[in-house]
């Protein structure tokens, strides 16, 4: 079935149910990044794959939306025929519905999918909205694929440094402080998190797709078949936790609502539908952030060291790759997806090894600029010479999280790669050296990324940095940075040091290191880089960086040299220390 007849029986459910239209977003039921085959309704009814998005299908016309990572990557997916494509960040939802709709009728939506907070955004707008029973994509989808059931197991509490019982202490703390009663969690990460268990429901991310209720005296329910659980995860939790089956969730809501429980919700993550059935039964709901984001981003000195053992690991497994590229590729026979590929190979020769952390952004010349591109058998481009690969790339171990991008040069890049890498290096490293006080937020952070390009007239469309969990989500919340992060980085945070820039339709640039937020002896906090490979030095014009970033390049390559030379074998040994030599 294709598109246009997609829309066809779209169209014919929304007269049906006496609609104007519909809203289909990228999110599931849980509200994470990543979601299962079964929940990829905007992929499924528009071909865009980005992991940010919505579209927008009224009687007579229809849009799909995504923010400015995805605006050339929407040109190319979604069929232009039928869909008409726009940033968000520029044209607003609600403003296009208010221009194009008819304001007698209302737009369904499927309250399962949506944000009490998106809700109340539109309705607030003037966006006249009706929740649907059953989702109307669901019903024109005749090969949806099942639900994941794959195994929920135990993570190393060595790793985690708290039990699940110690974090249960925490949060019902935190509840009792708010004054809730019992809280909703519906953040899969957050749930992984606070029991200390991992599983395999959704790519890259390695969690269960389930719900919990904490409860201020520490019990908590969670909604789980435990026959997925492995023997271990059920005998170690068992004590405190009470397994029910996930269809006993609205019954139990409702239960919290009839004895007028206090109930912490919150609305910019968990659906309307959540808080929709707590208020239907009488509960009283407090809006309250998950309790789980601030000390699951807090890394423990346990996950904090485990962190620093897998980016080593990963670093012997980039340096293998590094060596090999420089190698293999001048041969003109390398391609997008065989470079992903060969690189996941290195990673898993090490046994820690369990997935990619997110899709590899394998981006050679002008797909290079996509930022958030993904290669596919259609894309798949030959990499030739003299033009750049970008590479964004990760790993989930089991035990820690890694995240690294690194722009390579193919033969001769020209005086405009150069000149412009050598600005993105700039600014990767004025954020590298930052040292700052306790309570600076994101924003003031992300202009010093940004500040060498912006001289220039240059810049680029995505956030400095994201939070990154450990053997969790390589896009984990609690401080960001970018123009838009208002909460402040912490002890103990790690969080990526990305800054790029593309130029569409030729080449992309991006330098990624993860680091870790420390403190000094000033009680000043900085960035503590843990992303160990060489930056290329054939792209940096070393008459633009000052004494002091030059020295601080050197002592970065020193670092990778020391930590990892003894871990390679001799022809990598002497690839990487010619690579780390000094400006």
């Amino acid at each position: 079935m294709n598109t246009s007849q997609k829309l066809v029986l779209l169209r014919e459910k929304i007269t049906d149910a006496g609609l104007e239209g519909f809203l289909v977003p990228h999110a599931d039921e849980y509200q994470g990044e990543y979601t299962p085959d079964c929940a990829e309704r905007l992929a499924w009814l528009t071909g865009f794959t980005g992991s940010a998005g919505f579209a927008v299908v009224l009687r007579d016309s229809c849009v799909v939306m995504s923010d400015g990572r995805y605006t050339i990557q929407l040109e190319s997916q979604v069929d232009l025929e039928s869909f008409t494509t726009a940033n968000s960040q520029e044209v607003k939802m609600e403003e296009w519905i208010r221009e194009l709709a008819n304001p007698e009728l209302a737009i369904g939506y499927d309250p399962k999918l949506h944000t009490a907070s998106e809700i109340k955004k539109l309705r607030d707008a003037g966006v006249k909205l009706q929740a649907v029973e059953q989702n109307l994509i669901d019903e024109i989808w005749g090969d949806r694929p099942s639900a994941p059931t794959s195994e929920i197991f135990l993570f190393s509490q060595k790793v985690a440094g708290r039990s699940a019982s110690e974090k249960i202490t925490l949060l019902a703390n935190k509840m009792k402080e708010e004054g809730a009663q019992a809280y909703v969690l519906t953040l899969s990460d957050s749930v992984a998190w606070l029991l200390n268990i991992r599983a395999n429901d959704v790519p890259c991310i390695p969690v269960a797709l389930t719900y919990a209720i904490i409860h201020d005296d520490e019990r908590v329910q969670w909604f789980v078949d435990a026959d997925r659980l492995t023997n271990d995860a059920v005998e170690s939790l068992k004590k405190f936790i009470d397994f029910l089956p996930a269809e006993a969730l609205p019954n139990q809501l409702e239960y919290l609502g009839k004895s007028g429980s206090k109930v912490g919700v919150d609305s910019k993550r968990s659906s309307i539908w959540i808080q929709n059935v707590l208020e239907g039964g009488g509960a009283q709901v407090i809006d309250m952030q998950d309790p789980c984001i601030l000390p699951r981003a807090c890394k423990t000195d346990s996950e904090q060291s485990a962190m620093r053992q897998a980016h080593i690991r990963d670093g012997v497994a980039l340096i293998k790759f590094l060596k090999w590229f420089e190698e293999e590729a001048p041969s003109e026979k390398l391609t997008e997806l065989s470079v992903e590929e060969r690189l996941e190979k290195f990673r898993a020769e090490a046994s820690e090894f369990k997935e990619p952390s997110f899709s590899t952004i394998s981006g050679y010349g002008a797909n290079g600029a996509i930022v958030h591109y993904r290669a596919d058998e259609s894309s798949n481009a030959i990499i030739k010479m003299d033009n750049l690969l970008l590479l964004d790339s990760g790993a989930q171990y089991s035990d820690g999280t890694t995240d690294i991008t690194r722009t390579l040069p193919v033969g001769e890049a020209s005086d405009e790669m150069k000149r412009c890498f050598t600005l993105v290096l700039k600014g990767h490293i004025n954020l590298a050296q930052a040292e700052f006080e306790e309570g600076t937020i994101g924003k003031e952070l992300d202009v010093l990324a940004r500040a060498p390009l912006q001289a220039d007239g240059l810049d680029y469309a995505h956030g400095t940095g994201h939070g990154v969990g450990c053997y969790l989500s390589v896009h984990e919340e609690a401080a960001g940075i970018s123009p838009r992060g208002l909460e402040a980085p912490k002890e103990g945070m790690v969080i990526s040091n990305e800054p790029g820039y593309y130029k569409t339709g030729e080449f992309g640039i991006r330098i990624e290191n993860l680091v870790m937020v420390r403190r000094n002896d000033a009680g000043k906090l900085y960035f503590d880089t843990i992303t160990l490979a060489p930056i290329s030095k054939e792209l940096i014009i070393v008459d633009m960086l000052s004494d002091d970033e030059r020295t601080w390049l050197d002592q970065y390559h020193a670092q990778v040299l020391a930590t990892l030379s003894l871990l390679l074998d001799v022809p990598e040994r002497s690839w990487l220390e010619q690579a780390c030599e000094v400006l």
